[in-house]
This record gives structure tokens, C-alpha cells and sequence, in this order.
């Protein structure tokens, strides 16, 4: 009722790559599921461990040891057996991401790496379709979606990497971060409401507080700079 039958078409239409089946990844390839999206691409090259299950919540005790890839892909064709799922046992790099992402109509950022979200990023830039970014640590999490050629990419968000680190995560974090993500591809796809587009949404769940803050494009920057100067 709230899509009517063109929706849910646009929706069955539809091809998502999802980067990464741990914390964000299991939500926003879930929600998607059952929304009806008709292909689900989600690549992992990790195995399940039982520091994992309390957050990544497509797993179980009974996966641990277990490829994520073989697991989510069982898991999430159970939850919708009308999609179709195709789960990549890959490591995401300069290598393979483009054809990871060839078939794909958006992309979710579910990593906690940031040379691999900038290769994401360039893919959504070369192919000129959404990246869904989120992240997370502890309570804390943000999400925005970058269109290119209309908002700014993430290297203009995040021009340098912060240190890679080791850091805890709540699992409600991961489950609210997740949700916004999957939401905002709901909204892309059905072409509706206003997407997180040159906004930076940040949640403190430590306070119950979102805040959003408004980000610009780096006419320097050296990914999106000049790449679509002159487009009408």
C-alpha cells in the first residue's frame, strides 16, 4: 500500500552492491531483502567470528568458522526467496571493484576501512551512481549519500583518512546506522522524500541526539574536482 505496485516494481528492478556483511552490511542487506530489492550484491572476505555476533546479526554460534559470503547469502535468500542474492567471497580492492560493482544501480559503504571506502567511492564517480556511506564506532555513527556530479564525494567530506584503528562497536549502533542507510536506497530507488544528499547526518546514542551538518564540494579535490565541469 505504501509503494503500489509501480514501486515495488521499481524496486524488484533494482541492483544493489553492498560492500562488507559485518555490522552495517547485516542490516542494510536484511531491510533490503524484505523491501523487495530484485538483486542483492554483497561482497565479504571474512569469516565469522564470536566477537562478531553482537552486532553482525546475520550470524549465529552455529556460523562461526564459516565464510561470511557462504552464510549471508543462505541467510538472506531465506528471508526473501523472490530476490536474488549473490554473495562475493572477495576482497574489495583497486583489482576487483569495478566489476564487483559493474551491475550495480547504487552502492552501500558497510566497510570500517577508508582506502577501500575511497575505491568504493571512485567506482560510484566513474559509473555515476549513489554511494550510501555510513560509519560507525561505539554509540557514535553518521551516514550521508553522495550522488555524484550533485553533491560532494566522500574524498570532499573526508579528504584524508584518520588512523586506522581497532575500536568497539555497539550493536544498536550498527543496527541504527544500517537503518538509515537501507532507508535512504528505499528512497533513491523509489525516487521519493529527500535524500541525505549534501547533508552529513551524525548520531550520538550516548545522548539520543542526531545532529546534521552541511557539507560542500572541494573544488581541489582529487577525485570529483572538475570531473563533471561543463555538464549541463
Amino acid at each position: 500500500m505504501l509503494f503500489g505496485e509501480e514501486g515495488q516494481e521499481q524496486l524488484q528492478d533494482a541492483t544493489i552492491f553492498i560492500a562488507g556483511a559485518g555490522g552495517l552490511g547485516s542490516p542494510v542487506s536484511i531491510y533490503l531483502a524484505v523491501l523487495g530489492v530484485g538483486t542483492l550484491i554483497i561482497a565479504d572476505n571474512d569469516r565469522v567470528d564470536q566477537t562478531n555476533l553482537n552486532r553482525q546479526i546475520l550470524y549465529r554460534d552455529q556460523d562461526i568458522g564459516r565464510r561470511k559470503a557462504a552464510v549471508a547469502g543462505e541467510r538472506l535468500q531465506e528471508v526473501n526467496p523472490d530476490i536474488m542474492v549473490k554473495a562475493v567471497d572477495a576482497t574489495i580492492d583497486q583489482h576487483t571493484v569495478s566489476s564487483l560493482t559493474r551491475d550495480a544501480d547504487g552502492i552501500v559503504d558497510a566497510l570500517d576501512d577508508f582506502p577501500t571506502r575511497y575505491l568504493l567511492n571512485k567506482a560510484a564517480l566513474e559509473k555515476e551512481i549513489p554511494l550510501f556511506h555510513g560509519g560507525i564506532s561505539g554509540f557514535f555513527g553518521q551516514a550521508t549519500t553522495i550522488l555524484p556530479g550533485k553533491t560532494p564525494c566522500l574524498r570532499c567530506i573526508i579528504p584524508r583518512p584518520p588512523p586506522a584503528e581497532v575500536f568497539p562497536v555497539a550493536g544498536v549502533t550498527a543496527g541504527f546506522i544500517g537503518l538509515i542507510q537501507a532507508t535512504e536506497v528505499c528512497k533513491y530507488l523509489l525516487c521519493r522524500g529527500d535524500l541525505l544528499a549534501g547533508r552529513l547526518l551524525l548520531w550520538d546514542g550516548m545522548q539520543g541526539r542526531i545532529e546534521e551538518i552541511p557539507v560542500e564540494t572541494d573544488p581541489d579535490c582529487e577525485a570529483c574536482a572538475g570531473k563533471y565541469k561543463g555538464r549541463s
